[in-house]
């Protein structure tokens, strides 16, 4: 072996170590949005963490050991349906989860602002677990729920997590009170985005769709003034039954008014879609 190079063994150790702390850095930075403003300023969480937040307030019994008791079973049965590799990661996670949601119990920041308190603990907690999905993991709790209910009844996991959510907030609002749970809403809703945002980015890139009668002149122009790779894709009006090429192209997102121009002044009649994409990997943009 080439001195300063790992091997096949080395190199998995070091990809799961890597993967673990970057679960673990996710899982500790969900657990301070938790404690220092959700809980703090007597707010809560959707799915399992709002539940075992719940436990916290109504019986003061840990947030951290109430989650791992309501994942036990539910891993269980994701380990039966779905693999050890499943139940490994989403263990760590769940674990991550605990540990932290106890350690952090001293990161207490009551504000007078609780809508502030909300968006604070909206944005911390969604980077933690956008972070922690990113890795490959998760926090277990719904998600294992939604990925059963889709495999035996085939809703999708967006739904069941929607309703297990609700169903949560609306048992805050009986038993701790309406006002906790709207601004848990906003705190749930800020989150979701955020996730959203650290799993994707911001969206850098348009993919435009460009159909036309002078797809290739299009296509050169393209090549020659914006330094852009395209498409050429075979393509029939539905209606017309006219055969033509469609131009497909991902440019930068500063790029797409000297793309329109491009196309006005070739074909004024092209027809032309533009799209926001995420994560475009290739020449021009992330390797």
């Amino acid at each position: 072996m080439t001195y300063g190079t790992l091997g096949p063994g080395e190199s998995h150790v070091k990809a799961i170590l890597s993967k673990s702390a970057g679960i673990a850095a996710g899982a500790f930075i969900f657990s301070v949005g938790l404690n220092n403003f959700l809980i703090a300023n007597h707010l809560s969480e959707g799915g399992f963490v709002g539940l075992s937040v719940l436990g916290w307030y109504l019986f003061h019994i840990p947030v951290g050991a109430t989650f791992l008791v309501l994942n036990v079973p539910l891993l269980w049965l994701g380990g039966r349906m779905f693999g050890r590799e499943f139940v490994l990661k989403t263990l760590w996670g769940v674990a991550a989860v605990s540990i932290f949601s106890e350690l952090t119990k001293g990161f207490q920041t009551p504000v007078d602002d609780k809508l502030l308190a909300a968006l604070y603990g909206g944005v911390l907690s969604g980077i933690g677990l956008g972070i922690v999905f990113r890795f490959g993991a998760t926090t277990g709790g719904a998600d294992v729920i939604a990925r059963v209910v889709k495999h035996f009844w085939g809703i999708s996991m967006g739904k069941t997590l929607f309703a297990i959510d609700v169903a949560v907030i609306g048992m805050i609002a009986v038993l701790i009170g309406r006002q906790t749970a709207m601004y848990s809403l906003v705190a749930l809703f800020v989150s979701s985005r955020v996730v959203d945002f650290v799993l994707e980015g911001i969206s850098a890139a348009r993919a435009a769709t460009i159909i036309s009668d002078r797809s290739e002149e299009i296509a050169d122009r393209i090549h020659l003034e914006l330094g852009r790779g395209t498409t050429l894709v075979p393509a029939v009006g539905g209606y017309t039954g006219i055969r033509r090429r469609m131009v497909y192209t991902v440019v930068h997102r500063d790029e797409i008014i000297r793309l329109h121009w491009i196309v006005k002044s070739v074909d004024p009649e092209a027809f032309v879609v533009v799209n926001e994409v995420h994560d475009v990997l290739g020449e021009g943009f992330t390797r």
